[in-house]
């Protein structure tokens, strides 16, 4: 859909992109947000075009609405977050009209309270000063969460056999800064490539803890891309649903062409979430009219949707991962699907229990405490150790 209006530039020079999500019900389980949330949710954008945003788009991936929106405003504004939560707001009330399911679930408050972060709704913004041409791609997923983006964004900006801007283009060869949260912990890190990539790798392979915020082209430190990094079950203390990031990347012109930005999900990789946000699974490039994960409610899915930012509008957009360029990688993530399915309840299909989303286990452990027994023989030494007299290990 293209849409050009003639929006107020005001005095401000710089343009803030905010992608904002949230899950509130799904049409049939957690499958699709039906066209009536979404419609929802552009009635209320549309009012607030030229008084709050310059231009909006409104898509879905899976169960999840997605809202794309341009301003003036800067990050984490109390007006474009309370907009967003309006919309999300109207389309509860739709979708518990119509008992979907898991209406309302990612709104953890009664009421705004200034910013959506904390209160549910997944959150990427950016603000920068336009270029002559500002291509970016926004990636929206459905079953995964945040981490989901730590291998693609290291392809993307610190690669050379992915993106190779980092060779050959002069503007790039300095490297990128990256900045890595610790999700558990809540503390941060900066990290820069190439000198520190080692260290990088040590922390982004971890998906249960690290997860990339932000990464900065290091000359100039100029914002690159962001993830939504809100992991839901760490807000609201129990599992209310999978946290589905969103992220923006910028591209060309002394960042990553766009098709350095894509090239990574031509390889698909394996990434948390699936059924019940329990699984390792393959995440799978898709269109937007196939973001519909319904097979063991998945595969993971990501969509990337193609914008040109002219004076704060939304040109667009294109949807990039519907070209058959990805075909193959859908073909490779299906058969990955079925290798993984094999395992059923073990690993590494099934989640360690310290990354599991829904899990029974804490229960089942309480409930046979009292029938746990020592083992006859074992006999735990001064070193910490385990030895079997009784088969002359040890004297």
């Amino acid at each position: 859909m293209l849409k050009i209006r003639n929006g107020d530039l005001m005095e401000n020079n710089k343009v803030t992109i905010s992608v904002i999500k949230a899950d509130v019900g799904g049409l049939c389980g957690h499958t699709l947000a039906p066209d009536e949330l979404l419609e929802a949710c552009e009635a209320v954008l549309e009012e607030a075009v030229d008084e709050i945003i310059l231009d909006y788009y409104v898509t879905r991936c899976g169960d999840d609405i997605d809202l794309i929106m341009s301003h003036k405003l800067g990050c984490d504004n109390e007006k474009v977050h309370g907009l967003a939560w309006k919309a999300f707001e109207e389309a509860t009330k739709i979708a518990k009209e119509l008992k979907l399911y898991g209406a309302g679930q990612d709104l953890l408050s009664d009421s705004f309270s200034g910013n959506v972060r904390g209160m549910g709704p997944g959150c990427a913004e950016m603000e920068f000063v336009e270029r002559k041409s500002e291509p970016i791609v926004v990636f929206c997923c459905d079953k995964t969460d945040p981490t989901a983006f730590n291998y693609p964004l290291f392809k993307m900006f610190a690669d050379p056999f992915n993106t190779a801007g980092l060779v050959f283009d002069p503007s790039m060869i300095s490297g990128f800064r990256f900045e890595v949260h610790d999700v558990v912990g809540h503390k941060k890190v900066f990290l820069d490539t190439p000198e520190e990539m080692y260290m990088l790798l040590a922390l982004i392979g971890d998906y249960e803890k690290y997860a990339i915020k932000r990464v900065y082209r290091r000359r100039d430190n100029e914002i690159a891309a962001v993830v939504s990094t809100e992991k839901l079950n760490y807000i609201a203390g129990e599992y209310v649903g999978k946290d589905d990031p969103v992220a923006i990347v910028r591209a060309q012109s002394g960042f990553p062409a766009v098709g350095e930005v894509l090239e990574p999900f031509a390889n698909p990789h394996f990434v948390p979430g699936w059924m019940r946000g329990s699984h390792w699974g393959p995440i799978m490039p898709v269109g937007e009219e196939d973001a519909t994960p319904t097979r063991f409610d998945g595969p993971a899915r990501v969509i990337a949707l193609g914008f040109q930012v002219c004076d704060g509008m939304l040109i667009g957009p294109n949807d990039l991962f519907a070209d058959r360029g990805f075909d193959k990688a859908r073909e490779k993530a299906l058969e990955m699907a079925d290798i993984i399915r094999r395992m059923g309840p073990f690993q590494p299909h099934r989640l360690p229990a310290t990354m599991m989303e829904y899990t029974t286990v804490p229960k089942v452990l309480e409930a046979l405490e009292d029938r746990f027994i020592p083992l006859e023989g074992l006999e735990l030494i001064e070193e910490g150790g385990i030895t079997r007299k009784d088969r002359g290990d040890v004297e």
